[in-house]
């Protein structure tokens, strides 16, 4: 989910050539999206757990973070919003990817922290592993990606905007980003304003994280909640009602927050 210190490219399957790389090469200012503002202040880019991420995804976790329900919402909204043989990036990722099983893409690039995940998700082509608290640039050409993907990972970003424009400067024009997320975290290793934050302000963050890089159409914001959590009459029990204040409710609410570069294409 999170990443490590930059390592080799290594693939996860032979059958296409490693991504073009533009090497010791700097993107030029102009290539990478302005940012606008800094989001966080120092304290809300802290964790409880100092230990670097590396140290932390060590050992894989071939475990899925979130619930059915919402890993159906996340490939129906992938189904809307991909195009067949495309360039997509599944950032932050691990051994699966959620892409809808009929859909075949030009190529798909991994990034995340646990090669031995990585190596085990088949939808990937090849992937690298580095990790986005030390290291934010991508080493991907830029204007190269038709798709930048991440799943219940962003709350562990400390330089949110650093990252986000990298994301500017990797997608084509009229390239999407999709950042999606739940309730669930390691709670250690999220950063301190996404633990103290509330369901909504976690949507803002997000948000806002769009619309601190220059370029970035405005983020559009998907809900999916549980009938409890949508204002619906609840039936739960007193130890449900727990199980929600701690994130293990029976049914995760759904987020994601969508933006283009530069236009949303028709």
């Amino acid at each position: 989910m999170l990443c490590a210190p930059p390592q080799t490219l290594r693939p996860s399957r032979p059958l296409l050539p490693p991504p073009r790389c533009s090497g010791s090469a700097q993107p030029s200012p102009s290539s990478a999206g302005n940012i606008r503002r800094q989001v966080l202040q120092p304290e809300g880019r802290a964790k409880l757990d100092p230990r670097s991420d590396r140290d932390f995804y060590a050992f894989p976790r071939f475990v899925k973070h979130v619930d059915d329900g919402f890993l159906a919402t996340l490939t129906d909204l992938y189904r809307e919003r991909l195009r067949p043989e495309s360039d997509v990036l599944d950032l932050m990722s691990s051994w699966v990817s959620h892409l809808p099983p009929e859909m075949r893409f030009r190529r798909v690039v991994g990034h995340g922290l646990n090669a031995q995940e990585l190596a085990k998700n088949p939808r990937l082509d090849y992937f690298f592993v580095s990790d986005l608290n030390r290291e934010q640039r991508l080493e991907l050409d830029s204007a190269s990606l038709d798709a930048v993907l991440c799943t219940v990972s962003v709350q562990y970003l400390q330089s949110p905007e650093k990252v986000f424009a990298e994301i500017y400067r990797v997608l084509k024009p009229g390239g999407v980003c999709i950042m999606s997320f739940s309730n669930r975290m390691f709670y250690e290793k999220a950063i301190g304003a996404w633990r103290e934050g509330s369901a909504y302000s976690r949507v803002q963050l997000v948000t806002q994280y769009f619309q601190c890089v220059e370029g970035f159409t405005q983020p559009e914001v998907v809900r999916r909640l549980p009938p409890s959590d949508a204002g619906g009459k609840s039936g739960s029990s007193p130890l449900e009602a727990l199980m929600r204040l701690f994130g293990q409710a029976n049914s995760d609410p759904f987020y994601a927050v969508i933006s283009y570069r530069n236009f949303k294409p028709m």
